[in-house]
């Protein structure tokens, strides 16, 4: 998840809201690297969860959790961050097939999509996000003599700031096609910083590049508060996400990117679990049912 967060304290170098939903990810990524049926394999993962003592009692593999795949954090809500990830390299190389070779992350937390992906040598993946998330990433990645498969440059920046220039100065290359992910950010963004970084991802996004990102249609959040999967993150591991989400209106992101000339499309993460065989389906009270992931396209003249 993302780097954004306005407030909360240090753990271990990584902010303390953002962080922990970061480590969160890196848990249910190490969970799903662990299943016989996996969907996503990020050998990292664990290390991540098990160099910050706040987490040090997370499982990293579902054995490790009493009630299995029943249980709403560590079973359900951590199999739809396998499938988001599964779905999201799916995209990433699709793109850098179809002749991108810029990737940026917005937000990138701790991913490692620049060391386990089977990216083309001549890729650059830029990754942005506070200092203290990357900091912390390298730590741990370098205690494991861990060496990217592409080359890989940390843009350290808040994204409330000038990351446009950052990334610049950084070597992107506005006239060459590139992919974009933003995975589990926008959410903790106000509208207007939201409208920001989508307008200046078309700015700089030449024809031929692609943009994934994860959305949540505009609901009364709050309804879902005693939703399982929000209850349980909130009692298991005292992170409430809703009060990390921003409770501002939601631009329409889409219909924007559409009026510029992109080519969007908007789907249920329940798509993809039909499509994989593996994944959440609905359910009542159901905090997902609000979740999409939009896949859009800058298409060459």
């Amino acid at each position: 998840m993302a780097g954004t967060t306005l407030q909360h304290t240090d753990v271990d170098g990584v902010d303390g809201g953002v962080g922990l939903t970061a480590l969160l990810v890196a848990a249910a990524r190490a969970i799903e690297t662990r299943r016989h049926d996996s969907l996503a394999r990020d050998v990292y993962a664990e290390h991540f969860v098990r160099a910050a003592p706040a987490c040090a009692d997370w499982p990293v593999r579902i054995e490790q959790v009493p009630a299995g795949d029943d249980d709403p954090l560590w079973g359900r809500f951590a199999r739809y961050f396998g499938l988001r990830t599964r779905v999201l390299d799916d995209f990433l190389l699709h793109s850098v097939t179809a002749g991108a070779r810029q990737v940026v992350l917005l937000g990138a937390g701790l991913d490692t999509r620049a060391f386990r992906l089977d990216l083309p040598s001549d890729c650059v993946v830029h990754e942005l996000d506070r200092a203290g998330v990357l900091d912390f990433k390298q730590r741990v990645l370098s205690g494991l003599s861990a060496v990217p498969r592409v080359k890989r440059i940390p843009v350290p920046v808040d994204l409330r700031a000038d990351w446009v220039g950052a990334l610049k100065t950084a070597g992107f290359d506005p006239a060459a096609p590139s992919v974009w992910l933003a995975e589990g950010l926008l959410f903790y963004l106000p509208g207007p910083v939201e409208t920001y970084l989508i307008d200046s991802v078309a700015r700089l996004a030449a024809e031929g590049s692609a943009l994934a990102f994860e959305a949540k249609l505009e609901k009364d959040l709050l309804a879902y508060r005693d939703s399982p999967i929000y209850a349980s993150t909130r009692e298991q591991i005292g992170i409430d996400l809703l009060h990390l989400f921003d409770k501002g209106p939601r631009p329409d992101s889409v219909g924007d990117l559409t009026a510029g000339g992109w080519s969007a499309s908007m789907h249920t993460p329940f798509d993809f679990t039909l499509r994989h065989g593996r994944g959440p389906l609905p359910e009542p009270n159901d905090a997902l049912e609000g979740n999409r992931w939009v896949f859009a396209h800058k298409p060459r003249p």
